[in-house]
């Protein structure tokens, strides 16, 4: 894609907004009304996940590495997430957000710390603008943070894709809204990304990748949502793609005891295998290099309301993922079985216990590809 083309296509992402929202005929509140609120607004935000961890595999250890001599670590406490936020509105249609993860200083902080770092303007519900550093709307998990999902942490499709330029945290641009058509509410995000990573100095070729992400809502009763997600770009005159497919769901069985269900499928180019392979050791075809997986993942949730105790969750996610499946491929199945107690609202507070359960088709010795379970508890608390 020529250069002029780029610049044609970034400045219609951020024009066309303009024409759209005079069309509208909205015009900002003067500021000596009386319903007029003071800006700006902060708002501060905090989250903490301390972990215990116990492997249960033959020489793994507690990240997952296998060891075929020397010691190996298989018990440990750790702090996965230390992060504070801030979410600051400007004005009403005007708000910046930055959050850290500070647990990244316990390694090598160079590309991590900084999360989100980006500022976004809702023209209305048709169309707000987004710009900075973010997570790209490319899936489920993309939407719904760390501390809230239902099970200990994201998928492993979620992290390979990050590594892809397509989910996590990346640079760019991105144009999100929603509209009506007949009774099913759709919404949209249209992303402009470098799919470099987070905080990169800058994008580390020409090439960049264009994503898009629509949601049907079929049904408001029981929350059914199907996601179809796709992506195109390129990575060092190379073409790279990715596709998916998702549908949620939350069933109220009865007034205390409901379950919900996400089921997602994502499929796209391994650029990031690709080029870190010497060019004598991969084939010419960038193409031969495909990730490809699905994870199913059913909650069952109880009201307690006893004391402190909000609720019981129950929760199994089934994973299958194949980073390399036409080349090398190296089935990967998690199981993770969960138990979590909830306390206070919207998991202020929470106690989670379960294991991760990785099965491989074929293991290999001294890397991450071998057979492990890994036991887990992890304390949450959130502001």
């Amino acid at each position: 894609m020529s250069k002029n083309l780029h610049v044609i296509i970034v400045f219609v992402f951020f024009i066309l907004p303009l024409f759209m929202n005079a069309q509208t005929g909205i015009e900002p509140a003067p500021e000596d009304s009386e319903s007029s609120v003071k800006y700006p607004q902060f708002q501060f935000k905090g989250l903490l996940q301390a972990r215990y961890l116990e492997s249960f595999g033959e020489n793994v250890d507690v990240l997952g590495v296998h060891h075929s001599t020397g010691e190996v670590t298989q018990s440990s406490f750790d702090i996965k997430r230390m992060r504070v936020g801030l979410n600051t509105k400007l004005s009403e249609a005007t708000e910046v957000v930055i959050l850290v993860n500070l647990a990244d200083f316990k390694s090598d902080p160079k590309g991590k710390v900084l999360e989100n770092a980006y500022a976004k303007y809702t023209f209305n519900k048709y169309i707000a603008l987004t710009g900075g550093q973010f997570r790209p709307a490319f899936g489920i998990e993309e939407l719904v943070p760390v501390d809230i999902i239902k099970s200990f942490d994201f998928s492993n499709q979620y992290y390979e894709f990050g590594k892809n330029g397509w989910t996590s945290f990346q640079i760019g641009a991105s144009a999100t809204g929603s509209v009506d058509v007949g009774k099913i509410p759709i919404s949209y995000a249209i992303s402009v990304l470098n799919g470099n990573g987070r905080n990169q100095e800058m994008d580390n070729d020409n090439g960049k990748q264009y994503a898009t992400r629509w949601v049907f809502g079929l049904s408001k009763v029981h929350k059914i949502n199907l996601g179809l997600n796709g992506g195109i770009g390129k990575r060092s005159n190379q073409k790279v793609f990715a596709v998916g497919a998702d549908i949620t769901s939350d069933f109220k069985l009865t007034d205390k005891f409901t379950f919900d269900l996400q089921i997602e499928y994502k499929q796209g180019t391994n650029q990031n295998l690709y080029f870190s392979l010497p060019p004598e050791g991969r084939t010419a075809k960038i193409d031969d290099y495909q990730m490809r997986g699905i994870y199913f993942l059913p909650n069952l949730r109880y009201l307690v309301d006893y004391k402190k105790l909000t609720a019981l969750e129950l929760s199994c996610r089934f994973e299958s993922f194949d980073n390399n499946f036409k080349t090398s491929p190296n089935l990967r199945r998690t199981y993770t079985p969960m138990i979590s107690l909830e306390f206070g609202k919207a998991y202020t507070g929470r106690i989670e216990m379960g294991f991760e359960i990785d099965k491989y088709d074929k293991n290999i010795p001294n890397t991450a590809y071998y057979n492990d379970n890994l036991f887990l508890i992890q304390f949450q608390c959130r502001l």
